[in-house]
């Protein structure tokens, strides 16, 4: 794998144990049709309504579950949305449906809708054992949105988020498909956490795991990069397993048919604490829109970061004009949910296993939900 050599995002094959587990606005766009065709919310049978989320995987009793309405319901043990969450079967097994719009209410202080479980415990990264995996695969992503804006026509599909602080995101887990293109990218972001009080300086960096990276971007509006050779079809399986342990983040990803790529990052050191150490990447992408801060020397040690999973739409209808990486100018017909569900303005994902490890030192994240539900 090919590496900024101003980073140490080092990849390397790292044995990780089995875990046992961002408004609304309009913007007309011509292709507004489905990626592809996902489950209907409506018809199932009595079996099939029968099968809660928590019959298919077991350790809801770990999270909150907000919804693509910005409401936090709470521990979704036997519980279903049909707008939002809910379960299918595809023939051969059952799955737990994560569904968003583009528009709509959202949760805390994020531009995007999102339909997403967050840890009820937080854990400290120098004293961590703490442990996510999971299986899925990505049935739509939003069929609008300016082409040049970075973060349209992604999902984020897993997290590590701080409940301290800026509230920052150490990991986030994307999966990005144009529109005309049959695969589709997978790659993950690492977010400094901005020396001093104020974040407008904070960035990402991205890393490929099959296909592009986030900088990878159309040369107009409607007008879209090359298809990726090794990238993931919508509705093809892949997984990843984090694992933090002693300050260190291990990250592994899988698919069949698919090299498996592991990672590892520091998370109580920075590699980012001048101006000389801003990536190329990140003066590409961030720098113009001064987004061009650096991190504190301790990165996120100290502060309490907790897990997150399922569907985290990155493609809303914001302009452009207000920042080029992450307002998409996407179709949300004035924030109507089953508008936007019609013509493919959404982003579903499907989850088949997921399991978690939780550290004896990890502590209630209930200060987290106080702020920002």
């Amino acid at each position: 794998m090919k590496l900024n050599t101003k980073n140490v995002f080092t990849s390397a094959i790292i044995p990780l144990a089995l875990c046992t587990f961002q408004i609304l606005g309009s913007c007309k766009h011509t292709d507004k049709k489905p990626n592809t065709p996902t489950s209907p919310n409506t018809g199932k049978n009595a079996t099939q309504q029968a099968v809660h989320a928590s019959d298919v995987i077991p350790f809801f009793e770990h999270w909150n579950l907000i919804l693509g309405d910005g409401s936090n319901v709470g521990k979704a043990v036997d519980y279903e949305n049909k707008d939002f969450f809910y379960t299918t079967n595809d023939g051969n097994s059952d799955w737990v449906v994560f569904k968003t719009p583009n528009g709509g209410d959202t949760h805390g202080t994020s531009n995007n809708t999102r339909t997403e479980l967050a840890q009820l415990k937080k854990w400290y990264p120098k004293t961590a054992n703490d442990k996510l995996s999971a299986t899925l695969k990505v049935m739509n992503v939003s069929a609008t949105g300016d082409a040049r804006v970075a973060s349209t026509h992604s999902v984020v599909v897993g997290q590590i988020h701080s409940a301290d602080g800026h509230e920052n995101e150490p990991l986030k887990i994307f999966y990005k498909k144009f529109p005309g293109h049959t695969k589709g990218s997978v790659f993950w972001h690492y977010e400094i956490n901005t020396a001093g009080d104020d974040n407008s300086g904070r960035w990402d960096y991205s890393s490929a795991v099959w296909g592009h990276d986030f900088s990878v971007v159309g040369d107009s509006a409607k007008t879209y990069p090359k298809e990726p050779e090794d990238g993931i079809l919508l509705g093809e399986e892949f997984s990843y397993q984090i694992e933090v342990k002693e300050g260190i983040m291990n990250l592994k990803f899988s698919s069949d048919g698919h090299e498996t790529k592991t990672f590892i990052k520091n998370l109580i050191e920075s590699e980012f604490t001048t101006t000389a150490d801003i990536p190329e990447q990140t003066q590409k992408l961030f720098v113009p829109i001064g987004q061009d801060g650096v991190e504190r020397a301790t990165a996120y040690t100290g502060e309490g970061l907790f897990f997150k999973l399922g569907c985290y739409n990155q493609t809303n209808g914001k302009s452009p004009e207000e920042n080029q990486n992450w307002c998409s100018g996407a179709e949300t017909h004035g924030g109507d949910i089953q508008k936007q569900y019609a013509d493919g303005n959404y982003a579903e994902v499907w989850f088949k296993s997921g399991s978690i490890t939780i550290s004896d030192a990890a502590v209630s994240n209930k200060g987290y939900f106080t702020k920002n539900d």
